[in-house]
């Protein structure tokens, strides 16, 4: 529809308007712009929606968002369209709040009660964490799909943008070797949102009224645990409601959750390098 990284705003806005059939009277820009230039757009009969205009894969986003309305029912923002360079979907009205970490493991331990089809571990498409791209494919073996899908491709993509230094990524090339041996336990192939934290939270009060910017994957629910203690989501409280819901296994607060914040760690040191390489290094000690 757009045709280049940095669309014309008002030539996208009228075009955006014609497609929905609603005209764009005002567009406002809003926080979260990382990956796109996003806008609350309030069209000429009062409706309003949001757009994220300038990609790239934003259309990977609306398949996201889509799998999760179609599959679960996770509140997440309903998809109006969806290309590579632009995505408009419903606006979710939210005041913030506090308190909502025990309706969020509601809504997560619910998600992680659904399955893949076939039991294996993946997604059939490629994904995205924040701007990174990653490919999926399907396995039966959750701790070659950790180590081949989600540690390399990571550890490969901070070596490239330079935020990654020798001595630390040939041990984390080491300890990715054996981190299947690591994974000592049986987890399903749950449905994850995979990006879980405050920023991705819109909240009103102490209910959570939608989850926004997925990374979904079939994954061992312990992975999307693991993402949420590094930022503590939800506070303790979230830890608490969850387990009443499902009981965590022995070892994950011990050891697993290390093993999977390599990879949310992984990911802020490729983008954003920092302070989060000697976190990287820290938790990493924890495990060799």
């Amino acid at each position: 529809m757009l045709g280049s990284a940095m669309p014309d705003l008002p030539e996208t806005l009228a075009q955006l308007g014609r497609l929905l059939g609603d005209p764009v009277s005002d567009a406002r820009s809003l926080s979260g712009g990382c990956v796109a230039d996003v806008r609350m757009l309030t069209l000429e009969s009062g409706r309003r929606v949001v757009a994220k205009i300038g990609g790239p894969d934003l259309d990977i986003e609306g398949r996201m968002l889509d799998h999760l309305g179609e599959r679960s029912d996770l509140p997440v923002p309903r998809v109006l369209h969806a290309e590579a360079d632009v995505l408009v979907m419903e606006h979710i009205e939210h005041a913030g709040g506090s308190g909502w970490g025990r309706h969020l493991a509601d809504l997560l331990a619910a998600l992680h009660g659904i399955t893949s089809l076939d039991g294996r571990f993946g997604y059939a498409s490629p994904t995205l964490i924040g701007p990174i791209r990653l490919e999926n494919g399907w396995a039966s073996d959750w701790g070659g799909f950790y180590r081949d899908a989600r540690v390399l491709p990571l550890i490969d993509e901070a070596s490239r943008r330079g935020n990654l230094a020798h001595g630390l990524e040939r041990r984390l090339r080491s300890y990715a070797e054996r981190v299947g041996d690591d994974l000592d336990h049986a987890p399903p192939a749950s449905l994850v949102h995979g990006d879980v934290w405050s920023g991705n939270v819109l909240a009103s009060g102490k209910s959570v009224v939608a989850l926004i910017d997925p990374s979904v994957v079939y994954a061992d629910p312990e992975f999307e645990l693991a993402f949420i203690a590094l930022f503590s989501t939800g506070g303790r409280e979230f830890f608490e409601r969850y387990a009443e819901h499902r009981p965590i296994d022995d070892g994950f607060f011990e050891r697993r959750v290390f093993i999977y914040q390599l990879f949310p760690l992984l990911v802020h040191v490729a983008l954003f390098g920092g302070g989060y390489a000697a976190q990287l290094d820290s938790t990493l000690r924890r495990l060799e």
